[in-house]
């Protein structure tokens, strides 16, 4: 063990809300840590699309995505499939297809050096007479501990930080897999799957590069056996899969409209998934993450006389209503008689021309 260090404010967790709130709050002249668990190995689980809210997110900071980060091909309409009721359609969209783990990293390249970012995973927090007492293990193994005078968990659906001081706080969640297989690169598509009999939420399929990636999220029970049997479904409907090059897996927060969301307090704050910032009916969460730590940010800069934790319940006001309305929308996409409805309708989609 190394001797005791001393920061402002922890950061666990540097995806799109953590590395956001610490490259904003760097420039305020606080010691900072940041703790990246992310690793090639352990990336987390995505489609890898940044839809329009996440592209206006980025775009209030003035950022332009480095080229790298974007993959082949981009895809203008995503092919809606519904098993249950045996209707497919084209709906245009405006994502654009990167590669997940890249542009995590690209963020937190973003972080001003007087912040101290460190590759590694956060074991235990503890409160005490101060603040909080830290304990997290770098990725070459090598224990470490820090003080914090405040704890900001950026650390997903499975959140450390909300589990330790908020654990009464209700969630639901489903355990997303995603497995990549190697193509060819012809007739690329992007394709959301709808299949109750095997999950109540959604899969999803996507082209990057030279792979294919077949995901999708389902109820922790039998997860594995159903996400075969959704296979299974799609192959006897034409989808190509061959051997798998590798599989990932998560959990995913699967937001209620009575369960509302757990924002912190008391010198510990939650951004994104881990407050529950996330879409109950596309799953996204980019968007939702990018401004909490920009709301959070103006909590710590700007609350003027009130608490943080209630200057941060007062500027994350809109994007909670608007997360709440997702929640009314779900029924209309997962209800199996209300898809139908609203597919057979042909509402906002599109006919597909073929050559």
């Amino acid at each position: 063990m190394d001797a005791m260090e001393s920061f402002d404010i922890l950061v666990v967790g540097a995806g799109p809300a953590g590395a956001t709130f610490a490259r904003l709050i760097g420039s305020q002249g606080c010691r900072v840590l940041v703790l990246d668990g992310q690793t090639p190995k352990n990336a987390k689980p995505c489609g890898g699309l940044l839809a329009p809210d996440a592209q206006k997110a980025l775009a209030r900071f003035d950022l332009t995505l480095p080229k790298d980060i974007l993959v082949d091909p981009q895809i203008f309409a995503v092919k809606t499939i519904d098993l249950k009721n045996g209707i497919t359609r084209y709906y245009p969209r405006s994502y654009l297809n990167v590669d997940r783990y890249r542009f995590d990293k690209w963020l937190v390249s973003l972080i001003p050096e007087n912040v101290c970012v460190r590759q590694g995973i956060c074991k235990e927090i503890t409160r005490t007479k101060d603040g909080f007492h830290a304990r997290y293990r770098l990725e070459n193994g090598e224990e470490k501990t820090a003080d914090t005078r405040f704890v900001v968990g950026a650390d997903g659906a499975n959140s450390l930080v909300r589990r330790t001081f908020f654990p009464a706080f209700p969630t639901h969640h489903y355990v997303a897999i995603q497995q990549w297989f190697e193509t060819d690169g012809q007739n690329p598509f992007y394709s959301c799957v709808f299949d109750p009999d095997t999950s109540e939420s959604c899969s999803w399929s996507i082209c990057k590069d030279r792979y294919f990636i077949f995901g999708g999220a389902f109820d922790p029970k039998d997860c594995r056996l159903n996400f075969e049997k959704q296979k299974q479904k799609l192959k006897d409907a034409g989808f190509t899969f061959g051997e798998p090059v590798k599989t990932e897996g998560c959990l995913v927060l699967h937001p209620h409209i009575g369960k509302g969301f757990c924002l912190g307090d008391d010198g510990v704050f939650l951004l994104g998934e881990a407050a529950g910032f996330i879409s109950a009916s596309s799953l996204e969460g980019i968007s939702s993450a990018i401004k909490s730590g920009l709301y959070l940010k103006e909590a710590f800069t700007h609350k003027a006389g009130r608490s943080i934790a209630k200057a941060y319940r007062k500027y994350t006001r809109t994007m909670r209503r608007k997360l709440l309305l997702k929640c009314v929308k779900r029924p209309f996409m997962y209800r199996p008689l209300l898809r139908k409805f609203v597919m057979k309708s042909g509402v906002e989609s599109i006919s597909i021309i073929s050559e």
